[in-house]
């Protein structure tokens, strides 16, 4: 992992709904947008906002479905990486982490 790709997916993580979406997405489930809405309690143009950032940072990748988008986590990502989200994950205070 590149110093610059490590700093883009910190900056991601760091929001606390783009943590929780990492974590609701971590399970490798496709999970509908509204799922996320509902269980976030965010708008649609913020959860979209939220899984464009964690898209960009290559942590999710999307699939539409007629008028909804489904996220998953990245397929083959490096372990490096997976140990830094789930180290993030595991750091988050129990009022960020949303169960899934």
């Amino acid at each position: 992992m590149r110093m610059s790709n490590a700093a883009t997916i910190l900056s991601a993580l760091a929001e606390p709904v783009r943590l929780a979406a990492i974590g609701l997405l971590w399970d490798g489930q496709e999970h509908c947008v509204c799922e996320l809405m509902a269980k976030l309690e965010a708008t649609q143009s913020r959860m979209s906002r939220h899984m464009a950032t964690l898209k960009a940072a290559g942590l999710v990748v999307d699939r539409r479905d007629a008028q909804w988008v489904r996220y998953r986590r990245a397929p083959d990502l490096p372990r490096a990486v997976v140990s830094l989200v789930e180290a993030a994950l595991l750091l988050a205070p129990q009022t960020e982490r949303i169960a899934a």
